[in-house]
């Protein structure tokens, strides 16, 4: 399992000696069955995850009505915006398979950025990385029609449309599971 992360580690740093022991010495996985909730609305989160295997589904409930956010596959990483803070989480997370993470809390990773500072310049390295895509995830989901973000989607993570059910996948490109339909029916018609 330390190897996975260490694969994906190395696309941001060179491995030293050094990294992979705190990388070692911090790991600590756990597995959860399809369909465990990881966090609720309101609640305070201790825990961040790197997905191994698996994956999981952030959303809010709305009216009754899950709206997904966003999904977590292999070789990344769910940060909850309340990760260490104080403050109620605004949404779920949950496995939508049976998931393999890597998990994080902010005492272990206080501890390993002192020991290895390398490991927290990473981090921030990583950090910025994924804020980056998100951005970028962002303002094309703005600038796209419902119709663009589905092929966005069958163009970067196909995968998804065989782990998410057909109401979260319409739900996360921010329509009705109605309209999904008649989007793939005039695109299979095309």
């Amino acid at each position: 399992m330390e190897n996975r992360i260490l694969k994906y580690l190395s696309n941001y740093t060179t491995i030293t000696e050094d990294l992979e022991k705190a990388i070692y010495e911090s790991a600590f996985f756990k597995s959860y069955k399809k369909g465990t909730v990881l966090l609720k609305e309101g609640d305070f989160s201790n825990e961040c995850y790197f997905i191994l295997e698996g994956c999981i589904r952030s959303y809010f409930l709305r009216d009754g009505e899950e709206n997904t956010i966003e999904f977590y596959t292999e070789e990344q990483v769910v940060t909850p915006t309340n990760f260490g803070k104080p403050i109620p989480s605004p949404y779920y997370l949950e496995c939508l398979e049976d998931t393999v993470v890597n998990v994080g809390n902010p005492t272990v990773e206080k501890e390993m950025f002192q020991k290895y500072p390398q490991l927290e310049s990473l981090s921030r390295v990583i950090a910025e990385v994924i804020l980056n895509k998100q951005q970028a995830s962002f303002a094309g989901f703005k600038t796209s029609s419902p119709e663009e973000r589905y092929l966005n989607l069958l163009k970067t993570r196909p995968d998804l449309l065989q782990r998410a059910s057909q109401r979260q996948i319409a739900s996360y490109l921010g329509i009705k599971p109605e309209s999904l339909s008649r989007i793939r029916k005039r695109l299979m018609n095309k």
